[in-house]
């Protein structure tokens, strides 16, 4: 039963960190916030976000509200997997474990995010091959990976029809994850 119980905190937590984390990057990223997806983002979050950024401004297009809240709910579900994992631990205030457990929270957001898109890197390119064009879908997931595939088509050009742009930027996004993993041990 307490397996199931981390599934489902550890499941839903993510699934709404990938969502806060949306909400992060589309203004960095320059995105099109018309677009009815960025829509759906902004009300699924605006809930937590809007109160918190009475006291937590934004700096310039750095969502700094977004970006506390999402540390906060991954240290919150964190510890609460730790407290109801197999070895458990007594929560007892140490500092230097909290502190561990928040570097742990920032990690892992940074890590998500790497792999947010490099699941958009691969859905653009699927869609692609399909010859499918999902409408609000597709122009957000241009949004999200077209400057992280620019410059890589700068320094390596299509070969005709053929881009390897996106093989080249998911192969250095899972690079990186393996850093920031490195760097949770």
């Amino acid at each position: 039963m307490t397996n199931a119980l981390i599934f489902l905190i550890d499941t839903f937590s993510k699934l709404y960190l990938l969502i806060l984390l949306l909400r992060f990057w589309l203004p960095l990223l320059r995105a099109n916030f018309h677009n009815p997806v960025s829509q759906g983002i902004l009300r699924y979050t605006s809930p937590l976000v809007t109160p918190v950024r009475r006291f937590v401004p934004s700096i310039k297009r750095l969502d700094t509200a977004t970006v506390l809240i999402a540390i906060v709910i991954q240290f919150i579900a964190l510890l609460i997997i730790t407290i109801l994992g197999p070895i458990g631990i007594g929560v007892t205030g140490e500092s230097a474990y909290m502190l561990r457990l928040l570097l742990q929270s920032v990690l892992s957001l940074a890590m998500l995010s790497v792999t947010l898109f490099i699941a958009a890197i691969i859905i653009r390119v699927v869609l692609n091959l399909l010859g499918r064009h999902m409408g609000p879908l597709t122009d957000v997931l241009v949004d999200i990976t077209e400057p992280l595939l620019r410059p890589i088509r700068k320094v390596i050009p299509p070969i005709g029809v053929i881009d390897l742009s996106a093989y080249i930027c998911i192969v250095l996004l899972f690079a990186l994850n393996m850093i920031l993993a490195d760097l949770m041990v």
